[in-house]
């Protein structure tokens, strides 16, 4: 089962800086937060490294489509299965509409409980309000390519069907150290969600808890303890004194 995540946010920046900016792939880790890398591995071919809530990802990627100033569309040729497009419409006035459309196919019990807990969805929404703090503070793009790809073929909103090539490939949907305690995190929140209404708050990383060092078992230390008997006289006898007498008085009140 695929989910589809759509978010749009209003930068103040002039639709070319916007795009510009969007193009420069290998910049993404300054501002989203799950991309640990992006490799341009040539005009329309991108390798993708990322870690969502300890599960860590990678995959490649072909542009389907790329329009200056209007549209970016891609679709997962290996790795983990995704598609999608992001769109920039100018709205004049120095203002631009930047809307994202994603789909993909969680897998594995950790991507799937972090699925229902939107994990993906909050993650996208966050990495946009950063691209949207980092453009609007720099004011310009820290470069720009302003090729097409694709010239003249509007493949839409690509989906997963897109990505067929990339679909069963788990050679590279690789998941961290942390992906079991992860799972646990997620599954907790989940529970605790379930279970009572929470304030609102902003978490940066959901489900994400640190690694829990393994128990070793302590096998009690039992002190050895010498004891020491003192020799029990014969019934009759008093130590030092000798056999009673057999009035059974005692000698020494008899001097």
């Amino acid at each position: 089962m695929t989910t589809k995540v759509e978010k749009s946010l209003l930068v103040n920046v002039p639709v070319s800086v916007a795009y510009n900016q969007w193009t420069q792939f290998e910049d993404f880790p300054q501002f989203m937060g799950g991309v640990k890398s992006v490799t341009q591995l040539g005009d329309d071919r991108l390798q993708w490294v990322a870690e969502i809530a300890g599960v860590k990802r990678q995959w490649e990627a072909r542009i389907l489509e790329q329009t200056p100033d209007t549209k970016v569309a891609w679709a997962a040729t290996e790795g983990a299965t995704n598609a999608g497009a992001v769109t920039f419409e100018d709205l004049g006035g120095g203002q631009t509409s930047v809307h994202l459309s994603l789909e993909y196919e969680p897998e594995g019990l950790v991507e799937k409980v972090g699925d229902k807990l939107g994990v993906v969805e909050n993650q996208a929404e966050k990495d946009l309000d950063r691209f949207k703090a980092f453009i609007e503070a720099e004011g310009y793009a820290t470069g720009a390519w302003r090729g097409s790809v694709g010239s003249g073929a509007d493949v839409g909103t690509p989906g997963v069907e897109h990505a067929a090539a990339s679909e069963g490939d788990k050679g590279k949907a690789g998941v961290s150290a942390k992906a079991v305690a992860a799972g646990v995190g997620l599954a907790a929140a989940g529970v605790a969600a379930a279970a009572a209404t929470r304030s609102s708050g902003d978490t940066d990383h959901p489900g994400v808890v640190s690694e829990v060092d393994p128990v070793v078992p302590v096998t009690p230390v039992v002190e050895e303890t010498e004891v020491v008997v003192t020799d029990v006289p014969p019934t009759g006898t008093v130590p030092g004194t000798g056999t009673l007498p057999d009035d059974g008085t005692d000698p020494a009140a008899r001097i």
